[in-house]
């Protein structure tokens, strides 16, 4: 583990665990043995992340939130407060199921609401918007935004976090999106190929 000061003194922090840069665990977190957290996150009160989970860089996880083995978040995601994660479909208290974890991938840049719950074996896109309480059963498509239960696709968000209108263009960058066959893409990379 880095020699990391922003770690806070009632926190636990296991053997095995790497720690990026400027990264920040708050109070009573748990980063448990195999687990890799990047540069420039910030680790919330009350956090459980692991074992063997993989965060990238400049995430924000915010309080009560419980990473389990088979999640793999990327770089510049947002969990917000108590949103759960699952890692077992059909989960039994007298049956082991430790060796049945299923992968979740959380992509670069997702933002999940508070109170949310992500069903393991999905995938949540690039820039997607998860809204508070939605519960994610099936994946989530790159700028899309989810609502509800079962979650369901209601419109699309720009990199910046803003919901798009009819004009497809972001209110806070200018930058231009356009949808095709069901999918969002930035207008350059469209124009790049």
């Amino acid at each position: 583990m880095a020699n990391n000061k922003n770690i806070h003194n009632t926190a636990i922090i296991d053997k095995d665990v790497k720690i990026g840069l400027n990264t920040k665990v708050w109070h009573y977190s748990h980063i448990i043995n195999g687990s890799t957290i990047g540069n420039n996150c910030v680790i919330g009160q009350n956090v459980m992340v692991g074992p063997d989970v993989y965060i990238g860089n400049n995430c924000k996880i915010q309080n009560n939130v419980s990473v389990y083995k088979g999640i793999t978040i990327e770089d510049d995601v947002f969990l917000g407060p108590s949103c759960v994660f699952t890692n077992v479909k059909t989960p039994r208290a007298f049956i082991d199921r430790s060796q049945e974890f299923i992968a979740t991938k959380i992509q670069k840049g997702a933002s999940i609401g508070a109170n949310s719950t992500i069903i393991c074996g999905i995938e949540i896109g690039k820039y997607s918007m998860v809204a508070a309480g939605a519960v994610v059963t099936k994946n989530v498509k790159a700028y899309s935004l989810v609502v509800g239960s079962p979650a369901k696709h209601i419109g699309w968000v720009s990199k910046a976090g803003e919901r798009l209108s009819s004009d497809m263009t972001c209110i806070r960058t200018g930058i231009e999106y356009e949808e095709i066959n069901g999918n969002l893409y930035l207008k350059r990379e469209i124009n790049d190929d």
